[in-house]
């Protein structure tokens, strides 16, 4: 139930005719006059778009397709807080020890403590020599060299050859860069510098500072300093900043487990569609995506229509988020639905007042597992990814919630009457640019775009700064998708 299915997902058939939907804003529409809306025309058993039939936000609607009582739907941004809230409610998860090349992307559970003083000894901070006291300086024949024991100490008037990271000999006073010294006839090292850049001319005499160019030890911290707190993020520099400071391993916030159920029995998993049935669009892009939102992915299996599979699959389950595609509306062989009712499962949201991906669902299975049910159209199931799948997967990793941000549409965006909307858009300068095919059962916009612009009902207008969700790999690169 992973691509374009009308019949099935037909609350989230958000290609709406738009003169209807004007209309309904309007309030000079079919179901503002009392006659039948689009739904209520179609005979018995069609699932075409219910868009238009859809009730007002908050109101009670009567029984739903399928024979199932329609409920109230959440809207968006309370299900993305109500989202976040369901992981909360969990305790507290035990931090792991993790290698510092497996730990890209996690959170720290612990504060990172300075194991040693940075640097740990006094080093040059440049090529050149290490000098004691006032020059001139004899020069001795031996150099120190980055990596090498405690060279020998100097005596006051002597200077030796030292490399950028080297150890300073003690009662060494400054460290004198290459460019800065030069030897007379008689071997002796002077500190001068040319009187204009790249002047040939005689050289005048460089006051050198007393600790010139030596990082002293302990400058960036001593043994003991707290250098990030808990819940930081493990970045690529935190990562060498872990390593500088003597550590091996992190303790961090474990990656939350998550497992794909790919329903339907229309799905193929290779070559063209054919005989009525489709490619699966969900299969190969939900895995990658839930990865780039920090979780581990433990299995991704494949169930057709079949109930008691489901039932199988859900309650054998030790992730701590299954992610089901489509079965979420009220068809005969959406089995989503019945089979929460049937474990006992507590509905935390049934239905979000987004387009696309008005059915989706989260639900908590057991204390410690929750269960987002997507849409089956592809961008309807990139809806449900980002309104309930990225709080819940966020919080159970530690993670804090990025900060909004917006800017100004590079043009007019089409609204729905209730609801709000979720487009892909291109950002190109200080613009964002929605992008075509952006229907629910449409990749191809997605595809192209760098994040989702979150479209108020009613629609907006161009130059009106909406808010962006940016996309995992827009933000981190591809490789987060890797990780």
């Amino acid at each position: 139930m992973t691509a374009a299915r009308s019949t099935r997902d037909s609350q989230d058939a958000d290609d709406f005719d738009v003169e209807e939907a004007l209309a309904l804003v309007k309030g000079t529409g079919p179901r503002a006059s009392g006659e039948p809306g689009r739904a209520e025309r179609a005979g018995p058993g069609h699932r075409g778009t219910d868009e238009a039939a859809a009730p007002a936000p908050g109101a009670q609607g009567d029984r739903g397709k399928g024979g199932h009582a329609r409920h109230r739907s959440t809207p968006w941004p309370e299900a993305r807080a109500a989202a976040g809230r369901a992981a909360r409610s969990l305790p507290r998860r035990t931090p792991v020890p993790v290698p510092l090349d497996a730990s890209l992307g996690l959170v720290l559970a612990a504060p990172l403590t300075a194991l040693t003083d940075l640097p740990p000894f006094d080093t040059s901070a440049m090529d050149g020599w290490a000098v004691a006291g006032p020059g001139p300086w004899e020069v001795r024949e031996d150099g120190v060299l980055a990596g090498h024991a405690e060279p020998e100490r100097l005596g006051d008037g002597e200077a030796v050859r030292i490399a950028t990271g080297a150890r300073v000999p003690r009662d060494a006073t400054a460290v004198l860069r290459s460019e800065h010294g030069h030897l007379d006839d008689k071997g002796r090292l002077h500190a001068s510098v040319a009187r204009t850049p790249g002047s040939a001319g005689p050289r005048g005499v460089l006051a050198l500072a007393h600790g010139q160019d030596i990082r002293p030890r302990g400058q960036e911290c001593r043994s003991g300093d707290q250098l990030l707190p808990p819940g930081a993020l493990v970045t690529p520099a935190v990562l060498g900043l872990a390593a500088a400071a003597g550590y091996d391993t992190l303790a961090v916030v474990p990656r939350p487990r998550a497992e794909v159920l790919v329903l339907g029995d229309e799905l193929l998993t290779e070559g063209l569609p054919r005989e009525g049935l489709i490619r699966d669009a969900l299969g190969p892009m939900l895995p990658s995506w839930l990865r780039a939102l920090g979780a581990e992915v433990v299995a991704v299996r494949r169930l057709g229509d079949d109930a008691e599979a489901l039932h199988r699959a859900i309650t054998g389950s030790r992730a701590d988020l299954v992610v089901t595609t489509g079965g979420t509306a009220g068809g005969p062989v959406d089995h989503v639905h019945p089979v929460l009712r049937r474990i006992g499962a507590e509905l935390l949201v049934d239905g979000v007042e987004v387009r696309p991906g008005h059915p989706m669902l989260l639900a908590r299975t057991r204390e410690d597992q929750h269960l987002v049910g997507l849409p089956g159209n592809p961008l309807a199931a990139v809806s449900g990814l980002l309104t309930l799948a990225e709080p819940v997967l966020r919080t159970l990793a530690g993670r804090t919630a990025p900060e909004p941000y917006g800017l100004p549409l590079g043009e007019a965006v089409q609204g729905h009457p209730h609801d709000t909307r979720l487009i892909p858009v291109s950002l190109r300068g200080e613009r964002a640019v929605p992008l075509h095919y952006n229907g629910p059962a449409m990749l191809r916009g997605i595809a192209a775009s760098d994040a989702l612009a979150v479209v108020p009902p009613g629609g907006a207008r161009a130059g009106q700064e909406l808010e962006l969700i940016d996309l995992p790999w827009a933000a981190a690169g591809i490789d987060a998708c890797l990780a």
